[in-house]
């Protein structure tokens, strides 16, 4: 008879080790909500790169077009109920990367920016330019050195810096090629 209440002890320790309280799932379903909430923040060119399915996806482009209040929260619920069956952690990190205010994000954004201003300050060696290239064996060596002749031409010219901008935007193309 100690044996059976032993056994009925030892049973019930293993169902507390495994409960989950009412207040952490909702924790948990209010994370996954925020974290739709930031899907839908996200520009389509970072969606297209995160780990969602198609169901998820459209509930996130629907959600960008609605203009009232309670339908906007009402997608959103949705969206959180989609959640559950994706994987929150891999979108959250993917998310991370993408999120321009992250330490991570601002250092090779100065990196690139340095970089830019190294090419168009006429860098006699070329020494920028074989940094690049070897960071970024794909990289167009023809239009990248266009792109540099462009921006230097402006500075000597005193005109705006739209060359400049395109010379950024494409090592920040390569970067996230990469």
């Amino acid at each position: 008879m100690n044996e059976d209440n032993f056994e009925n002890i030892k049973h019930d320790d293993d169902d507390d080790e495994n409960f989950i309280s009412r207040s952490q799932k909702k924790r948990e379903v209010e994370a996954l909500q925020s974290l739709g909430e930031r899907l839908v923040e996200l520009k389509p060119a970072h969606l297209d790169k995160l780990p969602i399915d198609e169901t998820l996806r459209t509930a996130i482009d629907f959600a960008k077009t609605l203009p009232h209040r309670s339908a906007l929260r009402r997608q959103m619920q949705y969206i959180g109920k989609l959640m559950r069956f994706a994987d929150g952690e891999a979108i959250a990190e993917a998310i991370d990367r993408f999120d321009v205010t992250k330490e991570a994000h601002n250092k090779v954004f100065h990196k690139l920016e340095k970089w830019r201003d190294r090419l168009i300050a006429n860098d006699k060696d070329n020494s920028m330019l074989d940094v690049i290239i070897t960071e970024y064996p794909h990289t167009d060596i023809q239009h990248l050195r266009q792109l540099v002749r462009n921006a230097q031409k402006e500075v000597a010219l005193n005109k705006p810096p739209a060359a400049a901008r395109k010379l950024f935007k494409y090592l920040r193309e390569l970067e996230e090629n990469q």
